[in-house]
């Protein structure tokens, strides 16, 4: 990749960003994110949290009311910079009467890729997302999986140092998201960044290095994915039996139930001891007990509290190729 601007740690490095939409909601309250240079970086939150709000002011679509902060080095909107990012919006809209390789030439020209490097790129591109042999084919034939692929060589036609990807495994299958992880990885073993909005925790959860989760327009968690799944440990205990009697001493403990299992939140070997007192002295048997790290879902509802989704204003909707074309 050519270094044509300037060097930073950190590839996006905003601080206390701020919006209000005209209809009175504040999307975003002073939130603050950074994404390593090289690192596969998650945003998080419940629908409606400001997290498309917030790709949306770092890509210049809609204007903060107060943002401090660079990306790539440069302010909010520097030419230079985005013409080093890549970018794939959601529920993107191409024009279907272009060929999949003709898509890729017209974004990159308007990116101001050179036209020799547009016909180098494009073929290698869509070799990479699985999509070779739909080239030649019209975009309106596409499956909406072939379209997401098709979108994700289109943010790369650049050869952006930031990746900004806003749900970018949104209608593909299982193999579809695997090829997607494993392409993530390679574009952080190059160097680049990688910067995805998304739902899918579990997907998040296989390639982030880093997440930020944030809810009501603010930061409610955030670090190392290791870190935070490892901050919440707890015992899971399989029973057999009716524990519909020992529900309120479980509680007490901190132990809940849910089916055969009961969660005791904490990684002491003394309150574990006790939950295992009260089955065996109601007579329930137990088949296993273990440590159980907590999943990023885990890690997400708490931080959240089970927030539900609010309006923020502007309008949201909501690699091998997914079928033929057409379907």
């Amino acid at each position: 990749m050519a270094e044509d601007i300037h060097q930073s740690e950190f590839a996006v490095d905003l601080h206390d960003v701020a919006k209000t939409y005209a209809n009175g909601v504040r999307a975003l309250d002073g939130v603050s994110v950074r994404v390593g240079a090289g690192e596969i970086f998650g945003l998080l939150g419940p629908n409606g949290a400001g997290k498309s709000t917030l790709v949306k002011i770092m890509m210049t679509v809609i204007r903060a009311d107060r943002a401090d902060g660079t990306v790539l080095g440069r302010c909010i909107g520097d030419r230079e910079a985005k013409r080093r990012i890549g970018y794939l919006p959601e529920a993107h809209r191409f024009p279907g009467y272009l060929k999949g390789a003709q898509l890729l030439d017209y974004y990159a020209a308007l990116a101001g890729v050179p036209r020799a490097e547009r016909r180098r790129r494009a073929p290698v591109l869509l070799e990479r997302v699985g999509m070779a042999k739909w080239a030649g084919t019209r975009i309106d034939k596409y499956s909406k999986g072939m379209l997401q692929r098709l979108g994700i060589a289109q943010a790369l036609m650049n050869d952006p140092r930031l990746v900004v990807l806003d749900e970018p495994t949104d209608g593909l299958d299982p193999m579809g998201r695997r090829d997607v992880r494993v392409l993530l990885q390679e574009l952080r073993d190059e160097g680049r960044s990688v910067f995805i909005n998304s739902h899918l925790l579990g997907e998040l959860e296989l390639v982030c290095d880093r997440v930020v989760i944030i809810s009501e327009g603010r930061v409610v968690r955030e670090g190392r994915l290791q870190d935070l799944m490892e901050s919440s440990p707890e015992y899971e205990i399989v029973a057999i039996g009716d524990l519909s009697g020992v529900s309120a001493p479980l509680a007490q403990l901190n132990a809940s139930i849910s089916g055969e299992k009961i969660r005791v939140d904490t990684i002491e070997l003394d309150r574990v001891n006790k939950v295992i007192d009260v089955l065996r002295g109601a007579g329930i048997a137990i088949e296993s007990v273990r440590p159980r790290r907590a999943s990023l879902e885990d890690v997400f509802v708490e931080a959240t509290g089970g927030n539900v989704a609010r309006p923020v204003g502007g309008p949201s909707r909501p690699m091998r190729a997914e079928g033929g074309a057409g379907q």
